[in-house]
């Protein structure tokens, strides 16, 4: 008898989540080229180009802002890639990245504001 389901993925848990009651809504992104970008960073928009990097405060350019949070780790080291990544829902501040030395309290405010809500839950 021929095997008609394939395995080919392996669920692992990284607790990037913190609850089901506020909705996920996503949406594609252009991640600016020269990082690898960890699923769970936090995105800015640059405002000359309209791509995404990982927010960092003591940016000017647009990026300074969160925009939305990243769904799948990418490597975007040598050119421009395409990502998923999630407008709304609610996240586990623990599991959260972000650029240059800023942290969940550095953006709590500014996520709860476009919809995203920032949890404390567990380790990630």
């Amino acid at each position: 008898m021929e095997n008609l389901v394939q395995n080919t993925d392996t669920l692992i848990r990284d607790n990037l989540f913190a609850g089901g009651v506020m909705p996920v809504v996503t949406d594609k992104v252009t991640l600016k080229a020269g990082a690898v970008y960890e699923r769970g960073t936090v995105l800015g928009i640059v405002t000359a180009d309209g791509k995404a990097v990982k927010v960092n405060s003591a940016n000017t350019d647009g990026s300074q802002k969160p925009y939305a949070i990243l769904a799948d780790t990418v490597d975007a080291t040598t050119e421009d890639r395409p990502a998923v990544a999630y407008l709304t829902g609610e996240f586990n501040g623990a599991a959260l990245k972000f650029g240059g030395t800023d942290t969940v309290a550095t953006h709590k405010t500014a996520l709860r504001e476009i919809g995203i809500f920032v949890k404390d839950n567990q380790k990630a």
